[in-house]
């Protein structure tokens, strides 16, 4: 399986340095074109002109025959000599800028949007190649590490680090750390509290490569997902939906508060305004706070299989919360809900230790 992923891998490497110097060709030649029809406008141009300036000095070589001729008829009485020469000049002048029509600049034209169409779908295509390269890179490192991760790489799942083989140390003696990546790679963020077996993507995810640490004795491990994080199917219509009521309620249960376990697992009702946040059970109200930079939201960063339904909220320093709603799709939409409020405010709604939790 490794030689034929290799393979694989190193004829898509191939594809790929072929199409960058097929892309790298169309360039040079488009450049080349561009200039060739610069040239050919601007030697077009210089015809036109010089075409126009013959014109015009038909016209005023008429003009002053013309008024030549009245006065030597008035000394002389002679005949008018003959004009039909000096008109047809004149016609033939008239007609030059709608005889001169710039037939090879628009063939040109033509061209040279169709290099553009055909260039553009090259580069798309060699995007796509390299998405499906990265990928199958990802998929090799990661089948040579011990472990593995289990879920569905989008938001509303979690995923789970667990053993590729019984030879894999124990992740009860393990430490592990999760990582966010951007789509190419390039930049790594570390996930703050993220530091369980199990992590449940939030809106903050979407887009992004997750990455477990896994490290035993100074070896570290590591297992990445195969691609970016996909939205959750509906949810961005729904948030749309609710976004245009002045208010949003949603069902919760408090897990913990301000780090220990809540005893009551009583329903209570998180409110979600443009200006402000409130929880409350019937007229006894919890926390009620506006928007503001001390504030802190996010998905809680471990845990069971309830992780994608709970959120962790400090609503002002010294008060926090972890709320447990009834389906993933209502915990990430009172998430986007809130820091689009929030936004609107010049704040920007993290968790803790973000570099997003700062205003804006």
């Amino acid at each position: 399986m490794v030689e034929a992923l290799a393979v694989k891998l190193t004829q898509r490497e191939g594809e790929l340095i072929q199409e960058k110097f097929e892309v790298k060709k169309l360039a040079n030649f488009l450049k080349q074109a561009s200039e060739d029809a610069k040239k050919l406008i601007n030697q077009e141009k210089s015809f036109a002109c010089a075409e126009i300036e013959s014109a015009r000095a038909v016209v005023q070589r008429f003009g002053e025959a013309f008024e030549e001729q009245e006065r030597v008829s008035e000394i002389s009485g002679k005949q008018i000599p003959d004009m039909e020469q000096l008109m047809e000049e004149v016609q033939e002048a008239r007609k030059i800028r709608l005889l001169h029509q710039p037939s090879k600049v628009m063939d040109m034209d033509l061209e040279l949007r169709a290099l553009r169409v055909l260039i553009r779908e090259k580069s798309i295509f060699s995007v796509k190649l390299q998405k499906e390269l990265a990928i199958s890179k990802r998929a090799e490192g990661n089948k040579s590490s011990l472990y593995e991760l289990d879920g569905s790489e989008t938001l509303g799942s979690y995923l789970r680090v667990q053993p590729r083989s019984d030879q894999a140390p124990d992740l009860s003696n393990c430490s592990i750390q999760w990582y966010r990546l951007s789509s190419d790679g390039s930049k790594k963020e570390l996930i703050p509290g993220a530091n369980k077996i199990s992590y449940a993507p939030e809106p903050f995810d979407v887009g992004t490569i997750l990455q477990a640490a896994i490290i035993l004795n100074g070896h570290n491990d590591i297992v990445t997902t195969t691609g970016p994080i996909d939205p959750a199917a509906g949810l961005e219509g729904y948030v749309e939906a609710l976004m245009q009521k002045p208010n949003n309620e949603f069902k919760v249960v408090i897990s913990q508060m301000n780090g220990r376990d809540y005893p009551s697992h009583s329903v209570h009702v998180f409110h979600v305004g443009k200006m402000r946040m409130k929880l409350c059970k019937g007229w006894i109200t919890r926390a009620r706070e506006s928007y503001s930079t001390s504030m802190q939201l996010c998905g809680v960063r471990g845990g069971g299989n309830s992780t994608a339904k709970a959120m962790f909220w400090q609503s002002r320093k010294g008060l926090s919360f972890v709320l447990a709603f009834e389906s993933e799709r209502e915990r990430n939409a009172a998430i986007m809900l809130a820091r689009r409020y929030a936004l609107d405010l010049n704040v920007m709604l993290g968790g803790l230790n973000d570099q997003a939790s700062v205003q804006a």
